[in-house]
């Protein structure tokens, strides 16, 4: 039951994903980006990460999603559609893509690195969401305020921006 979840939720994600990159409207790609992130809180959840599941359906899907609708009903779309939209690097995209394709040709010839075995539970061992809060709280606490200092100085950035170029005009 569970491989069939995976390969469900697994399809979900996938089909999402091309559909976000190969799809001209914007608002069907938004849509199809939000499948793509269901699939993976689908993915979340069967790895037993219920924190991450609730993180990923409430911050990204409700959260940056709504946003990112919002920005594309802002622009206008009429003017957006004039401008060209792909530059022409089609053989620098065509090799990247045979360089990720030889990447994993290469590891599935390769084999499967043999994992140690996994160690016995332990009584009474902290749940998902305290390991997390341990992990991030204790051994990243360094990386995750120095994030936080880039979402604040990119905000204040953005603010300054827009409030340069609304006195410009």
């Amino acid at each position: 039951m569970d491989a069939a979840l995976f390969y469900i939720f697994a399809a979900i994600t996938i089909a999402g994903a091309l559909a976000t990159v190969t799809m001209r409207n914007p608002i069907h790609c938004a849509i199809s980006l939000i499948a793509s992130l269901l699939g993976i809180a689908g993915l979340f959840l069967l790895q037993a990460a219920e924190f991450l599941f609730a993180v990923q359906i409430l911050l990204y899907v409700g959260g940056v999603m709504v946003l990112f609708l919002f920005v594309i009903m802002l622009i206008h779309l009429e003017e957006a559609a004039k401008l060209r939209q792909y530059s022409r690097q089609w053989p620098v995209a065509v090799a990247a893509l045979l360089a990720v394709f030889i990447e994993i040709a290469t590891f599935l010839n390769a084999g499967f690195p043999s994992l140690p075995p996994s160690p016995a539970p332990r009584l009474n061992a902290p749940g998902n969401t305290e390991r997390i809060a341990d992990s991030l709280f204790y051994v990243y606490a360094l990386p995750f305020e120095a994030a936080s200092l880039l979402l604040l100085i990119a905000i204040v950035g953005a603010v300054w921006m827009a409030k340069k170029k609304e006195v410009a005009e």
